[in-house]
């Protein structure tokens, strides 16, 4: 007996950490019964049939959610002229709230696995475990009644549901994964505790009760087989990482005493909670270490009620502006739009409040209705209107048109061209000072890419910079020539470009002083101590030197002398691509003033 367990993933990068824990859980007995299979959204249905049918398995598993459902929907209706004899079993979120509807659509499904799935999937392993194919193919009928399985709770079937699956006890689950060189380049996700404290009306944690936490010496064993397998990347899925002050403390202060340089752990937070010793602790950590996402969701007070948010805005600002202090944690704020009581004009005022926070990322979201969330429950009371078919995204609300969510698809389009991507840094903090916030910016920019047809005609990413200036000079053209340079900066700060950019400004009359700057072997030594071993010739083509009129780099000083004229090259700018900044990825730069 084969029982396939099928993860439809977002992107390549991703893995299912559902499927994983599920067959570790079902234990050595049933080790060699259980193969996983992950495919990705992107890929065509005929091809994931195609490879599922060569795989030959009499029970088929799929993991639902938001973003797969359409995809697992479409092979639902394909699977059974493929392998009418194969058992089909749906688990997931997506599937667990109204499993008995789902069942109706789709009645050729042996049934669905509700909630938890870890012990269910074992007892079903243990009835179907011991059948081979063909005694398997002999129990009447795809879809099983009840009374055709043991009463193994946590399941719906044609004839309703079975008793509910009391929630999992964390430590009696064993760590999912065995070999991290199948992760090479995908991000590994990782679990120490579920539930959260907070209720917020959007979110399906909010339905379980407490936070149950995994004892920490098995924690701490499991993140050593990250760091001994130097994986890129290990994200946790707790809803809230930090909701216990002495776990949270248990956890980071392992990761710093053992840091081997390379592997990058990702943790969601609630920043307003944050403790000054918690904070103390991140700043001590390496550059890339840790990141850490902060949900902020709105800065309506009215909002935030109605959400069931508790969150002081006040000191969730004050604790991001002291993590950023220490230049060594990326934070990645959210903002959702087509909450209740945030109108287009509201949801300008917490953008404009959470961009000064001046997050490394910056993620525009738009409400998603979730099944069995208390905002599915509420949306009459709301007038949120939303999309059938998943994610369920919103498209209008008591006080936000279809019109004003589609200008803030476009205003959330640029800000992930532009911020997001942290290639346009100088040139956008500069760009600010011409608009009265920068909402606005974003805004009118976002209004320039569509009346220029770039929504439906993407420039490439090179052409960007071209296209900002563009927007930059039409909306403050008499500082043309500092864009020209800002954006001459910022190219060289990301990338040793040597296809030059039309907006960059003529080398030739600098030649000889570029040549001669590279001759100066005793300075040269002394400012690039990483190139020793490298001779002038290579050291040109590994660095760049750029001459700027423009002190580009500092931010303050442009904004009070933005309207000076400057006619000549006062420094030259010599940008190091061997050293870079480890949270910025920006390469170092050296200022040097031109040799009259």
């Amino acid at each position: 007996m084969k029982f396939l367990l099928c993860a439809l993933n977002a992107k390549y990068i991703h893995s299912n950490p559902a499927v994983y824990s599920l067959r570790a859980y079902a234990g050595e007995e049933w080790r060699e019964q259980i193969e996983i299979a992950e495919y990705t959204i992107n890929q065509y249905a005929d091809d994931i049939l195609a490879d599922l049918y060569q795989k030959r398995p009499d029970v088929i598993g799929f993991s639902c959610y938001i973003w797969n459902w359409s995809l697992v929907q479409e092979l639902l209706e394909e699977l059974p002229k493929l392998l009418p004899r194969v058992r089909v079993w749906l688990g997931g979120p997506e599937v667990t709230y109204d499993a008995d509807e789902i069942l109706k659509r789709f009645p050729g499904l042996a049934g669905i696995m509700v909630g938890e799935g870890e012990a269910t999937f074992r007892e079903l392993m243990e009835y179907y475990g011991g059948r081979s194919g063909k005694e398997l193919w002999e129990i009447p009928g795809l879809c099983l009644p009840r009374g055709e399985l043991p009463e193994i709770p946590g399941l719906c079937l044609t004839g309703g549901y079975t008793a509910a699956r009391p929630l999992a006890d964390l430590d009696a689950l064993p760590f999912p994964y065995e070999d991290p060189t199948q992760f090479a380049n995908k991000i590994i996700y990782y679990e120490t505790s579920r539930g959260c404290p907070y209720r917020c009306s959007y979110c399906l944690s909010s339905i379980d009760s407490g936070v149950r936490l995994r004892d920490f010496q098995l924690v701490k064993k499991e993140l050593q087989f990250f760091l001994d397998a130097r994986v890129a990347q290990v994200k946790f899925v707790d809803r809230t990482f930090n909701c216990n002050h002495e776990h949270t403390m248990a956890i980071w202060n392992y990761l710093l005493e053992h840091d081997n340089g390379v592997t990058n752990f990702h943790f969601e937070i609630s920043a307003d909670i944050l403790r000054s010793d918690e904070i103390a602790l991140l700043r001590r950590m390496r550059p890339g270490l840790v990141q850490l996402e902060i949900g902020v969701q709105t800065a309506n007070p009215m909002t935030l009620r109605a959400i069931r948010r508790n969150m002081s805005l006040e000191r969730l600002e004050q604790v991001v502006a002291r993590i950023r202090e220490g230049r060594n944690i990326h934070q990645h704020l959210d903002l959702i739009a087509g909450l209740p009581y945030e109108d287009y004009e509201s949801f300008g005022r917490s953008f404009n409040r959470v961009y000064s926070m001046k997050p490394q990322q910056l993620q525009l979201g738009f409400l998603k209705v979730l099944k069995g969330s208390e905002m599915e429950r509420r949306t009459e009371e709301f007038g949120i209107c939303y999309q059938s078919r998943p994610p369920y995204e919103v498209l209008y609300t008591n006080w936000l048109s279809y019109e004003d969510v589609l200008r803030l698809k476009r205003v959330e389009e640029m800000v992930e061209l532009y911020y997001n991507s942290n290639q346009f840094v100088h040139t956008l903090e500069f760009l600010e000072g011409a608009f009265p916030s920068p909402f606005a910016m974003y805004e009118t920019l976002a209004d320039f890419y569509r009346e220029k047809g770039y929504f439906t005609n993407h420039p490439a990413r090179s052409y960007r910079y071209q296209a900002l200036l563009e927007f930059a000079v039409s909306s403050d053209p008499e500082c043309e020539a500092l864009y020209r340079e800002l954006l001459t900066f910022d190219l060289y700060l990301r990338e040793n470009s040597k296809s030059r950019p039309e907006f960059a400004g003529d080398l030739q009359p600098f030649r000889e002083e570029l040549r001669g700057f590279y001759r100066q072997e005793e300075r040269l030594r002394r400012l690039l101590p990483a190139y020793q071993s490298y001779d002038e010739r290579q050291i040109t083509r590994m660095t760049h030197l750029e001459p700027f009129c423009y002190p580009v780099w500092d931010g303050e000083l442009l904004q009070k002398t933005r309207l000076e004229r400057k006619d000549a090259a006062r420094w030259f700018v010599l940008f190091d691509y061997r050293t870079r900044d480890p949270l910025t990825h920006d390469a170092r730069f050296l200022v040097t003033e031109r040799q009259k």
